[in-house]
């Protein structure tokens, strides 16, 4: 067990002079013990008047629960009057004599601290605690542990650099060096008070990597004002950005402090830092669920439905589509706040989508429900097809994220059969169609279809056509079944595209073809796994 010794001493004192939490003292104290942190407020005030009214030459007197010593090396050069000894007009601000213990004990007890500005004072209270648990649960989120993230005001990294500035000026004086990596991280402090008083309340563990985040966002009135002269030592630190209120974002300002020199810092921010005038605010605690992914294979029965919302100019042209007549149902029972659809390709509006179906996805992001047993995703995929006779679902079922992508893996590699009904202008006999049969791995090179051509890049597209099958029907129609490469634009293959895919039935037959309906056969894709 180790404890706060005789170097601590001046820089405990020191930092309760300038209105310093006794947390964040440990933290400049380098002390590692999280049960250390999570003593009562007034606990740590006394043991550190405890500490301060102790022999100066007896060390280990007050035993603080430390897991490590604190990080601090000796310097080997000698310690030279620098930067460190300025506040910001140049001179060296006057401090409260270090002698002075009842001003000191005074002073933090009763201010909101000029480091942390109360993120280790009142924010960590049974008070706030609860109000967090009052939050999660009344948000009724399934979840099994918790990870807990906060958000902290900008200017809090520029006070801590003040406070480090000064602590490492009283360190050069006793021949010790703090580097400011060896100071504990606030965030890290404030989770170690917090992960277990709300574990405690809402009855799970925190953990690290977990699906289920519960954060909290604090925020400070003086921040703009605070971090403002950074902005005019380092302007190219802070460049306006969208969705973003102030340009003086936590990453921002951590870039410009890397990049100014102490001197100038010094000139513009008082070391220590003041007191603050108000205390943070936390403006919002939120809670998020990770997606959940559901996967399936569904078959289009309707030749006016189509696979995605159609939309143009901001204008629906048709009341409905694929993704809406599954994931209304999805989203209700998941209780999710949106949905993503994924498909392994698409068909046209006017195709439908027949056989053992095409394979789907469906990101549900935060949902509320994320445990579903196999029989209520049954009864989920029951209560999806009873709702529509223009589609049906099957193989309904929960995957990963990377499970995913087993749909998407060589996808242009796959093959589809396709069955399409053509029409001719000259008359035909079944012996003019019957050569088709024995055509095998015919080329083909499309250029990007017209039809698509304001929403896909223009290229040269080589595809296959594996195997046709032709099937007579009268003198100008016929039906033709395809085993193609996934991706070849079955439409244009029959009517050319004004010659943009060759071959192609039409040139083929040497009249002109054209196609009256197309069905997707099968996708041969095999995910997700059959149920």
């Amino acid at each position: 067990m180790s404890s706060l010794t005789e170097k601590d001493r001046p820089i405990v004192q020191l930092l309760l002079n300038t209105g310093t939490c006794p947390r964040c003292i440990l933290r400049f104290c380098c002390v590692a013990s999280q049960t250390l942190y999570r003593c009562p407020y007034k606990d740590l005030m006394k043991d550190f008047k405890e500490f301060l009214k102790n022999n100066q030459e007896k060390e280990d007197t007050v035993c603080f629960d430390v897991v490590d010593p604190p990080c601090k090396r000796i310097r080997l050069e000698d310690t030279e009057e620098g930067p460190g000894d300025l506040n910001h007009n140049g001179v060296l601000q006057q401090i409260p004599s270090v002698n002075d213990e009842n001003t000191a004990m005074e002073n933090s007890a009763v201010k909101v601290c000029n480091v942390c500005l109360g993120i280790l004072q009142e924010f960590c209270e049974v008070d706030f605690v609860k109000k967090v648990s009052h939050k999660v649960n009344s948000a009724d989120y399934q979840f099994t542990s918790f990870l807990f993230s906060v958000s902290l005001p900008p200017q809090l990294s520029v006070r801590e650099r003040a406070a480090w500035l000064l602590v490492k000026q009283e360190m050069g004086k006793l021949g010790l060096s703090l580097a400011k990596d060896d100071i504990v991280q606030l965030k890290e402090a404030y989770k170690w008070i917090i992960h277990p008083q709300l574990s405690e309340e809402l009855g799970v563990p925190a953990h690290g990597k977990v699906l289920f985040e519960v954060s909290v966002v604090f925020a400070h009135p003086e921040t703009d004002e605070e971090c403002h002269f950074l902005a005019t030592a380092c302007p190219d630190c802070f460049k306006p950005a969208k969705n973003k209120q102030s340009v003086f974002t936590r990453m921002a300002v951590i870039k410009a402090l890397e990049k100014i020199k102490e001197e100038d810092f010094l000139k513009h921010f008082p070391c220590p830092p003041s007191s603050p005038k108000n205390l943070c605010v936390a403006v919002e605690i939120q809670c998020n669920n990770g997606a959940v992914f559901v996967a399936g294979r569904y078959n289009k029965y309707s030749r006016n439905l189509p696979q995605t919302p159609w939309i143009i100019d901001g204008e629906r042209k048709l009341e409905s589509s694929v993704e809406e007549l599954i994931s209304e149902h999805l989203m209700a029972e998941f209780k999710a706040d949106s949905f993503n659809f994924s498909s392994s390709g698409r068909e046209d509006v006017d195709v439908r989508t027949l056989g053992n179906g095409r394979p789907f996805a469906i990101e549900l992001v935060n949902p509320r429900r994320i445990r579903f047993t196999a029989e209520e995703m049954k009864g989920l995929q029951q209560t999806i097809n009873n709702s529509s006779d223009k589609i049906q679902v099957r193989d309904l079922q929960l995957v990963t994220r990377e499970a995913i992508g087993r749909m998407k893996e060589g996808e242009e590699e796959k093959t589809k059969t396709y069955s399409a009904l053509i029409w001719t202008d000259k008359a035909i006999q079944k012996e003019d169609i019957a050569f088709l049969d024995d055509i095998k791995e015919l080329k083909l090179e499309q250029k990007t279809p017209l039809r698509v051509l304001h929403r896909r890049p223009l290229a040269v597209r080589c595809r296959i056509i594996h195997t046709m099958q032709s099937q007579y029907i009268d003198e100008h129609h016929f039906r033709l079944h395809l085993k193609t490469q996934a991706g070849t634009y079955i439409k244009e293959f029959v009517h050319g595209d004004f010659g943009r895919t060759k071959p192609n039935i039409g040139s083929l037959l040497n009249r002109t073809a054209d196609i009256l309906e197309l069905d997707v056969e099968s996708v041969d894709v095999d995910w997700p796994p059959t149920l």
